[in-house]
């Protein structure tokens, strides 16, 4: 029976890899093992991810401190924003702690340096299952598309579209673009974006910062 050299090299070095980084030896690469391996950025982010809740209270979160929705928050307005994300997960630390947080992710995601933290780089703090935001970065909408699909849906032209109406236009996006549709991923979805909203009411400018391309100022 003759054995394929690359299958053959790949188990080798997956042997290699296991005998290096399975440090307790069950067969399997646990968060403290894998964060031995991860660069440091991203090493950050996988034990981070530990202490934050979902994407529901992340984004409740969020609707406090970027009150104009320009999709953006403050560099200074950081720290309040990580205290009452970790709050919502039942996670106290202290003060010094906090900072070095703070520091941490200004280093990551401000990279400009001119003192604005997105919401879709921010989002990278929830853990991958969490982040219903990566479900639509593959088709972010320009500002046209977006408003013919809003006043769609927003029949009466009040301005704001409520649960009902952002499930179909949800149902609608994902069908159009080919994307799995399934009822948990649905609802999961919209109980996300509708921590955004106001009373059940999710204006314009609240789905504009997680749908579109650019966020509008």
């Amino acid at each position: 029976m003759n054995t394929d050299p690359a299958n053959a090299a790949f188990r080798e070095k997956m042997q290699e890899f296991m005998h290096k980084f399975d440090h307790n030896a069950d067969g399997r690469i646990d968060m403290a093992e894998l964060a031995q391996i991860l660069p440091t950025e991203e090493n950050f982010l996988l034990c981070f991810r530990k202490f934050v809740g979902s994407s529901v209270e992340f984004m409740a979160a969020w609707r406090k401190y970027d009150t104009d929705r320009s999709g953006y928050i403050e560099s200074n307005e950081l720290k309040g924003f990580l205290c009452d994300l970790l709050k919502k997960a039942n996670r106290q630390y202290d003060d010094k702690k906090l900072n070095e947080y703070t520091q941490t992710i200004l280093k990551m995601f401000d990279l400009n340096g001119d003192g604005k933290l997105g919401l879709s780089e921010m989002a990278r703090l929830l853990p991958m299952q969490e982040n219903f935001l990566l479900k639509f970065q593959s088709f972010k909408l320009s500002s046209d598309e977006f408003g013919e699909i809003f006043t769609f849906y927003d029949k009466d032209s009040n301005g704001y579209i409520d649960e009902h109406e952002l499930d179909a236009l949800l149902r609608d996006l994902y069908q159009k673009h080919k994307m799995e549709a399934d009822v948990q991923s649905l609802a999961s979805s919209k109980k996300s974006i509708m921590a955004l909203s106001d009373g059940g009411k999710l204006f314009r400018t609240d789905l504009e910062i997680v749908l579109c391309k650019e966020p509008f100022v």
